[in-house]
């Protein structure tokens, strides 16, 4: 197993079959920059234009179409001292009468310092707010099926602009491969940010980010999934909402069946009286769903 050093100087604004920038093997670990949302990079300079440029892709050695690809996420570092974010609230999570009312739409600057967020000109009454740094990966993926190039405003069975607080440092994901080598992608760093992206940012940064990959041979999902140290989950994409639900919902029944030998009923009544949904996204082209379950309710399971 290899520890590699990745520098990009391409950047990439679909999720597709492109030509790697680095060729890694299962096991391998990657130390990998990336610029922000709208492609500014640590020393603030602008190195792509938006929407989320990633860097990648990463060519897994020996990940084929059925497979599956495990990302775990070691650690994300934000390595500038600004971030930024939008506001008001998008016009989609309130009411229709309250749409009129919002400010003008208006991107702010927030100081990244001592592990906490704060905005460089607070309006009124927020002179005292911190966001802690919670840091997560807003898009990424492997390369979609059929040959596709999807942009990185969206999302879907390969991943994406999911926007999920839960895709952190500790977390392993799992998408679906489609393509030989998996073409692994990866940017959109948020420093923080609350459930459903409501603004249509997290606290965006650029980031150095540490993770490793592993192949599961002949594991077939239909939809991302993650793991955390008390939670699994999965992902799914789509709009409107209960499609994205819909999608969650079954792959987490299929992994119940596949892992924990469950059948529908048996795994009816678990999430009936177990399951957490979260809102991830609700403001990209496709909103994002995670059905999650607890460790400790599937560890009772046996007894």
């Amino acid at each position: 197993m290899a520890r590699h050093i990745c520098k990009p100087v391409v950047f990439h604004n679909v999720l597709g079959s492109f030509e790697p920038i680095l060729r890694i093997a299962d096991g391998d670990a990657v130390v990998a920059e990336t610029v922000d949302a709208w492609g500014f990079d640590r020393a603030g300079e602008r190195r792509h234009g938006p929407p989320n440029p990633m860097t990648g892709p990463f060519y897994v050695e020996g990940a084929e179409p059925g497979d599956s690809l495990a990302v775990r996420i070691l650690r994300m570092t934000p390595n500038r001292d600004e971030g930024w974010t939008f506001g008001p609230v998008a016009p989609n999570v309130v009411d229709p009468s309250a749409v009129a009312v919002l400010p003008k739409r208006e991107r702010v600057l927030w100081r990244l310092e001592g592990g906490k967020a704060r905005l460089i000109d607070p309006p009124a009454g927020l002179a005292h707010f911190e966001a802690p740094l919670a840091p997560m990966l807003g898009c990424f993926g492997v390369a979609p099926p059929l040959g596709q190039a999807i942009s990185t405003a969206t999302s879907g069975a390969y991943g994406g602009n999911m926007d999920y607080r839960r895709f952190g440092p500790g977390t392993t994901a799992y998408f679906p491969v489609f393509a030989p080598g998996a073409l692994f992608f990866l940017g959109d760093g948020h420093f923080c940010q609350g459930d459903g992206e409501i603004v249509g940012t997290g606290i965006e940064t650029s980031f150095e980010v540490e993770f490793t990959v592993s192949v599961q041979k002949g594991r077939t999902i239909g939809w991302p999934r993650g793991e955390t140290e008390d939670f699994i989950f999965a992902i799914g994409n789509a709009r409107p909402l209960d499609q994205a639900l819909q999608h969650a919902t079954s792959e987490m029944m299929a992994w119940l069946a596949a892992d924990y030998g469950l059948d529908a009923l048996a795994a009816s009544h678990l999430l009936g009286q177990a399951v957490r949904y979260d809102v991830a996204n609700v403001f990209n082209p496709a909103y994002s769903v995670a059905c999650r379950l607890s460790k400790s309710v599937l560890a009772a399971l046996a007894g």
